[in-house]
Order: C-alpha cells, then sequence, then structure tokens
C-alpha cells in the first residue's frame, strides 16, 4: 500500500476524484457500489452530468439550420465540443472530427464508404486476434462485397500481436491494417506507432479503434501515424450515444458519404445531389447534441486531472490485484501482456465465469464475464469467456481489497480445496 500512495502522491487522489462521479453513493445489494466494469462503459462526473442537463434546461435546439437565439447556442456549443475533441486527440484540423454513435458506427463508416470504393477482388485486410467484433465483423461484410479477404494476426500467448507473424503477412495485397489500441478483453496495450510504421512502408493503410485507450490517457493521432482512429464517448466518462471517427483529410475528402438525408447536402435536385464540406458531409440528419456537449464537457474536466499520475494509480490498483488474486488457488489469469491498461481477465477452476459475476453482484462489486464480443480471441484461447475487472482512475485499494474477499468467497463455495 505505500508503493501505490507513493505511485500516485502528489499529483493525483482517487478520492477527490471519486467524490466527483455521484453514482459512488449507490448502495447494491447493501453494499457500497465497487465498480469495476469500466471497459464496458465509465460512470459520469457530476461535470458531465450538469453540462448535458444544462443544454436541455437553457439551450436545446437544432443545430446549423435556424437563426434564432437557441439555434445559435446550441450549434456554437456542439462546434466548440468538436474543437475539444480536436485538441484532445492532437489533430491538425476539427475538419477531421466527425460525430458518429460511437466506435462501432465508425468503423462501419470507414468500412462501407473507404472500403467499398477502394477494396477489390485479392486485397487483404489485416485484423489482429485481439479485436472486438466490431472491428472484424464490418471488414467482412465489405470483403465478402468486393472479393477481399479478412486475414487475422496472430497473438503470443500472452495476448500480445505477434510482431513476427505481422511482418510475414504483410505485403502488397493488404490494403489496410486494423488494430486496437488497447484490447478490451485483455487490456493489451498494442504498440500502435509500429504496426503504423510497417504498414506504411508496404502502402497499407491502418485503423486504430482507441474505444479502450481514450479513458487512460490523451491520444496524439500525428504520434501515431495512423490514418483513421477511433472511439466511444461513454468510455471516456461521457454520455452513451456518441463517438468520433478522426481521419487522414485527404482520405475523408475522397470517401463518398455513408449516409444520405439533412446536413450532409449542399444541394439536392432529381437530377442530382451535391455534397457537404468536411466534416458534415459524414454527419446525415440531427445529431447526438447532448452527447456531443457531454463529451466536451468530460475532456474539460479531464484537462483538470494528471492523467499521467492517474494512469499510474491504475496500473497500480492492476498490480495490486495481480498479486492477490493469484495467491488464490484455481484462479488463472488470461494473458500476460506487458503492457496492460487496467484489465484483469481471468477464470477461476471450478466455477463458471458467470456465477463467478453473479456471487460478487451480491456483494455489490461489477465485474463483466462472458466473451466480451471477442468470440475469436476466447475460441483462440479455448474458453467460454472470462469473468473481466477493470479499473479506471476513481477505483481504489478499498475497492481491490472488496474484489479480493469476494473472490476468496467464490473460491471457498466453488473452487478446488
Amino acid at each position: 500500500m505505500s508503493t501505490l500512495k507513493a505511485v500516485t502522491s502528489p499529483g493525483f487522489d482517487a478520492a477527490t476524484v471519486r467524490a466527483d462521479f455521484p453514482i459512488f453513493g449507490e448502495m447494491i445489494n447493501g453494499q457500497p457500489l465497487v465498480y469495476l466494469d469500466n471497459a464496458a462503459t465509465t460512470q459520469k462526473p457530476n461535470a458531465v452530468i450538469d453540462a448535458i442537463a444544462n443544454y436541455y434546461r437553457h439551450d436545446n435546439a437544432n443545430v446549423h439550420r435556424g437563426v434564432h437565439t437557441l439555434s445559435d447556442r446550441a450549434t456554437r456549443h456542439f462546434e466548440d465540443a468538436r474543437e475539444k475533441v480536436s485538441g484532445f486527440l492532437n489533430s491538425p484540423s476539427s475538419r477531421q472530427i466527425i460525430w458518429t454513435r460511437g466506435t462501432t458506427e465508425a468503423i462501419n463508416l470507414v468500412a462501407y464508404s473507404w472500403g467499398l470504393s477502394n477494396l477489390k477482388a485479392g486485397d487483404r485486410i489485416l485484423v489482429s486476434w485481439l479485436e472486438h467484433h466490431s472491428d472484424i465483423v464490418p471488414w467482412q461484410l465489405a470483403a465478402e462485397r468486393v472479393g477481399a479477404e479478412v486475414v487475422p494476426i496472430p497473438v503470443t500467448s500472452n495476448a500480445e500481436i505477434d510482431l513476427d507473424a505481422f511482418d510475414g503477412l504483410l505485403d502488397e495485397r493488404v490494403k489496410l491494417v486494423a488494430i486496437n489500441h488497447v484490447s478490451n478483453a485483455i487490456g493489451t496495450v498494442n504498440p500502435v506507432e509500429e504496426v503504423c510504421t510497417k504498414a506504411r512502408a508496404m502502402g497499407a493503410l491502418t485503423l486504430v479503434d482507441g474505444a479502450q485507450a481514450v479513458g487512460h490517457w490523451d491520444v496524439d493521432v500525428q504520434a501515431l501515424g495512423c490514418d483513421f482512429y477511433c472511439f466511444s464517448g461513454h468510455k471516456l466518462f461521457a454520455p452513451t450515444g456518441i463517438g468520433v471517427l478522426w481521419g487522414r483529410e485527404d482520405l475523408l475528402e475522397a470517401m463518398p458519404p455513408f449516409l444520405g438525408g439533412g446536413e450532409m447536402i449542399e444541394t439536392v435536385s432529381f437530377e442530382g445531389t451535391t455534397f457537404n464540406t468536411l466534416p458534415f458531409k459524414f454527419e446525415a440528419g440531427t445529431p447526438n447534441i447532448a452527447g456531443a456537449v457531454g463529451l466536451g464537457a468530460a475532456i474539460d474536466y479531464l484537462s483538470l486531472i494528471d492523467r499521467s499520475a492517474a494512469a499510474a494509480h491504475e496500473n497500480a490498483l492492476l498490480a495490486a490485484t495481480l498479486e492477490a488474486a493469484l495467491e488464490i488457488p484455481g484462479v488463472q489469469r488470461i494473458g500476460a501482456p506487458k503492457q496492460s491498461a487496467g484489465i484483469f481477465s481471468f477464470v477461476m477452476e471450478g466455477c463458471h465465469p458467470s456465477d463467478v459475476g453473479m456471487l460478487l453482484d451480491e456483494q455489490g462489486i461489477a465485474v463483466r464475464t462472458g466473451h466480451h464480443c471477442t468470440q475469436p480471441l476466447m475460441s483462440h484461447f479455448e474458453l467460454p469467456g472470462t469473468v473481466r475487472a477493470s479499473f479506471s482512475m476513481y477505483n481504489t485499494l478499498d475497492d481491490v481489497d472488496r474484489l479480493i474477499e469476494g473472490l476468496k468467497k467464490a473460491q471457498s463455495l466453488f473452487g478446488p480445496r
């Protein structure tokens, strides 16, 4: 414990941060909430909740289309949020920030807009075994329509991308490499910069699924060298239903619209339609204005926090959890990546993951169980699923202690003697 305090002081105080999140006043089954399902979604601070409520109370109107005061206010808040996201990602221009419903829609946008316009029979898309289904299925659908092929990048026994195997797969047939920044099932932090450099040298584009990364650290798309980057607001302490696609401006300019309707047009006639400029070309229909406002507020909130210190705090919590949990008979960690972003994915001998999850819930502890939308990865490890405890900056050593006590109880009921 003294080591943990040394790591998090003086730049970070988890208790102070935790007080900003009202949900931690909840009692679950008579116990104070221990929330360890952050890889699925993060909790929301008062600053985000208040910003959304304030928008609906004072500024609610449609954006870009009205000349009245409320529309002007709503548009200003909406576009201010875009500028904040642009700064958060170190984008050269806010024109490169496309609002989506989340990571899944962002990947589908690229697969259908860029993919169907550029892929052809015989082309390859490399996708790692670590990917979420949303970074596999859209590529399969696009590949099937044009005769291309989705090829998996193998992983090691530690659940890390096998870079030697990747080098062997990377040739002139590969047009795009799609990988996550952080594995949602294991927590592996992937060598994104190295993968992007190698792909670029071979003439292939790269798409990075950043859904699990943005909740842990700031992202610099220029330093990563990727061609597309996407994330979901709800994993960045913002609301559900709002997400971001960032892309190289030249690529976005050349890509056709993904959806048709209002906002994405310049002119419409029955003889033909011309399209709006970036980013609006890809934003058909009334957007999630309140979601964008909430995402902007989340970025403002995070700007007040030493994120390096917060990440060190999360790493210390994970290390403390691993040290204690792996002493419990029957507990086996799945994957052991050298660098992990706050995820402990494990199984317990003699106990189905769902049973462990339900027993922990009875004690007020929220974890995720199942295949985590990574069925190919679970099949690779010959598992039906795992229990996943995932940490964020507001978690504490008390949460770790409660988790360990809960696992000991599960072991005493179901585990090996």
